[in-house]
């Protein structure tokens, strides 16, 4: 077992064990036989594995989807749909750890921006996330499927990570059978979402509005 891996096992047992984080790295590194140099060798701090650990359940979930050749000929629709649903799974196999750090995260953000303030663990998952994004909301404006709008493109990213917290607190909320809801919410986020980026009616209109205008 790596070192990394080794340091964020460790930490992943003991706060699911006390319901907090270590209070010592000093103690922390000397029960997992290392020394406090090389605990520092690869984490600042007990929020740096935190933070790291939610970096790996993305990470997961984007090989894992980029992976299937089918993934590749996907609408972008689709291909967000199919990384959510990848992202869920991921997160299943450590629900006791996530419902942890997501209540820890709720719990320190009272008061403040929720959970998209600076002080985050969720910050770099929240930056490759909307480096992420940025891609998938590209190739959707060359397949047609986003409609660039002044002012409220480039706040397109903003708006999937919004939706990504919404979906991350619904599912830990959620308490269906095999969180059946979940997948639903999943669905209907996803393709309410993607309808009102798309083209509507009111993008034609403006269109005839400015052909009017430029032809008067």
């Amino acid at each position: 077992m790596e070192m990394l891996e080794k340091i964020r096992k460790a930490y992943t047992d003991y706060v699911l064990e006390n319901g907090k984080q270590p209070t010592s790295v000093f103690q922390f590194a000397k029960k997992l036989k290392i020394t406090e140099a090389d605990f520092y060798t690869h984490y600042t701090s007990f929020d740096a594995i935190e933070a790291d650990i939610w970096l790996e359940f993305f990470n997961g979930a984007k090989t894992t989807v980029e992976a299937d050749e089918t993934y590749q000929g996907y609408s972008v629709r689709e291909k967000t749909l199919a990384f959510y649903y990848t992202w869920i799974e991921l997160l299943k196999s450590q629900r006791s750890f996530v419902v942890y750090s997501y209540g820890r995260l709720k719990a320190e953000s009272k008061g403040q921006r929720g959970l998209t303030s600076k002080t985050s663990v969720l910050n770099p998952f929240k930056e490759v996330f909307f480096d992420y994004s940025r891609d998938l909301l590209a190739e959707g404006r060359e397949s047609k499927e986003v409609e660039p709008r002044p002012f409220i493109t480039d706040r397109y990213p903003n708006a999937l990570w919004g939706q990504t917290l919404y979906l991350l607190d619904f599912w830990v909320r959620d308490v269906s059978k095999n969180f059946e809801k979940t997948d639903s919410a999943i669905e209907k986020s996803v393709n309410t979402g993607f309808d009102l980026i798309g083209r509507s009616p009111l993008d034609t209109l403006f269109d005839f509005a400015k052909f009017m205008y430029q032809n008067k």
